[in-house]
């Protein structure tokens, strides 16, 4: 296997030129590609490549088009993330809340191994769970300054302070291994099943971390499939072979997800941003039309009309 040779700006250019891509300015292709990395650039080629060929670029698309995409999916991607982290902070006060009404607010009260599942299956689960829980307040206790406070005051983490610093990944098991009853009462105030929050939650955790590293976004798949909704129905989405063919395990299913997670005018805000976003790109478009971003990104073409359906649930 040949080594990856380092190659420099005027290199780099002109194998992209090599590749079928118009670089008009020269220069201003050589800062950006110094500013952003050709290989992440690279990593949004692939609309622009030629069915027929596919090393290289559709006739007449431009690096300008390149670096748009690159640029639309950065906007996407923080328009995605700052309302995980609002969807994420609600999760964790709801979920505080309740244990620590029914439980106790000390550690030693509400980490206690028979307040979770106690059914064999989940046992080594929830020991392990509750050993990362009792780490992060060791290592986080004495840095994150609502922990040093209650530590240096009470001498204890209430869970509404410890939930600061635990990860979206580990509230997303703590709920897994809850009591029953603790499951359906934390996802009625979602109004959706128990089984379904459980479901949702990981792909919520793995979008975040997604988002929180920069990974290309707009095209991503998740290996999780969520199950079919009214949304999905409502919006009279496409089927093929009896399944649907957006909003399964896409960017789209994600909407759907926070659809049902957000406030309504929260999930409207998400829409208008993103609407602006997608309008920006489609004017920098010229090789491409923006439908093949959309299709990319799982997204049916009446998907505005998520923000506006109202399910009234008992």
């Amino acid at each position: 296997m040949r080594d990856k040779q380092f190659k420099n700006l005027d290199e780099q250019i002109a194998i992209l030129r090599h590749k079928g891509l118009t670089i008009n300015n020269e220069e201003y292709a050589k800062e950006v590609l110094l500013r952003e990395n050709y290989f992440f650039l690279s990593g949004y080629r692939h609309l622009f490549l030629d069915p027929k060929n596919p090393k290289m670029y559709i006739e007449g698309s431009t690096f300008e088009e390149l670096y748009s995409l690159f640029l639309f999916d950065r906007q996407f991607r923080n328009i995605i993330f700052k309302n995980l982290l609002i969807l994420e902070n609600n999760l964790k006060s709801i979920i505080s809340y309740r244990l620590s009404k029914k439980y106790g607010y000390k550690e030693n009260d509400y980490l206690k191994p028979k307040n979770f599942d106690t059914s064999p299956e989940k046992s080594r689960q929830v020991n392990d769970l509750l050993k990362k829980m009792k780490r992060q307040i060791h290592v986080n206790g004495r840095q994150h300054s609502a922990t040093v406070h209650y530590l240096s005051n009470y001498g204890y983490i209430p869970l509404w302070v410890l939930v600061k610093v635990l990860s979206f990944g580990i509230v997303s098991e703590l709920y897994s291994i809850l009591r029953m009853d603790d499951r359906v009462a934390i996802a009625e105030i979602y109004k959706i099943d128990m089984i379904t929050l459980t479901n949702y939650l990981p792909i919520l955790a793995n979008y975040r971390n997604l988002c929180a590293h920069e990974d290309i976004l707009y095209e991503n798949k998740t290996q999780k499939i969520i199950s079919n909704t009214l949304y999905h129905r409502l919006l009279d989405i496409e089927q093929i072979d009896g399944e649907y063919r957006y909003g399964k395990n896409d960017l789209f299913a994600l909407l759907i997800i926070m659809k049902q997670m957000l406030t309504h005018n929260e999930i409207k805000n998400i829409v208008l941003e993103i609407e602006h976003a997608l309008d920006n790109l489609e004017y920098n478009l010229n090789s491409i039309p923006l439908s093949k971003v959309l299709n990319r990104m799982g997204f049916p073409s009446n998907w505005k009309d998520l923000a506006n359906i109202s399910i009234t649930r008992e």
